[in-house]
């Protein structure tokens, strides 16, 4: 699998050359399911996110045909958990154990935000603005890989507290950047 993160080359259909704007609806397709669904800027569904059982320690990240491209799963430690975020083929069985892409877990430097830490050991940070679902992932050099706010209309109207607008970088790929995004879902109970 290709890096994901700002220094990867454009060789990924979830990637592009340009900013992208995707707006997130944190509502699943399936009728009385958790889950959000991702449009791109043509208001074509290009992810989605079903949670069938909120109690469920596991949540498939799918694009529009089922296709599952990551796999996040929950580990309960002391009184916080952390999130491992596996790649498509991150279904195991029960005797065999399977590196995680990254794993997301509360930062201990910066209280209230996230630490992300991929497979090659690069730190990200996922940093909220406030109580609702406003934050920016960014690198460890602060650079802004991609923010998530609450949409507004052309007028400033907000659409919604269920309704968001995320803008991601150029050449990031911005389907572990809506991974992040069901992982502070998952944290803060809305997926």
């Amino acid at each position: 699998m290709a890096r994901v993160f700002p220094q990867a080359g454009v060789s990924s259909p979830y990637m592009s050359t340009e900013r992208e704007t995707f707006t997130v609806w944190m509502k699943s397709l399936v009728y009385q399911t958790n889950g959000l669904t991702v449009y791109n800027s043509n208001g074509e569904i290009t992810y989605r996110v079903e949670n069938y059982d909120k109690s469920s320690n596991e949540v498939h990240i799918m694009d529009l045909h089922g296709n599952i491209l990551f796999t996040i799963r929950k580990k309960k430690l002391w009184l916080f958990g952390s999130w491992y975020v596996y790649g498509e083929c991150g279904t195991l069985s029960s005797t065999e154990e399977v590196k995680p892409f990254a794993k997301i877990k509360r930062s201990c430097i910066r209280d209230g935000d996230w630490e992300v830490r991929d497979e090659t050991n690069e730190v990200f940070w996922i940093l909220r603005f406030d109580p609702k679902f406003a934050f920016q992932i960014i690198d460890v050099h602060g650079n802004i890989i991609a923010k998530v706010k609450p949409k507004q209309s052309s007028n400033g109207v907000i659409l919604g507290e269920d309704v968001l607008s995320l803008e991601v970088k150029p050449r990031i790929d911005h389907s572990l950047v809506v991974t992040l995004v069901t992982v502070y879902g998952l944290i803060k109970g809305i997926v």
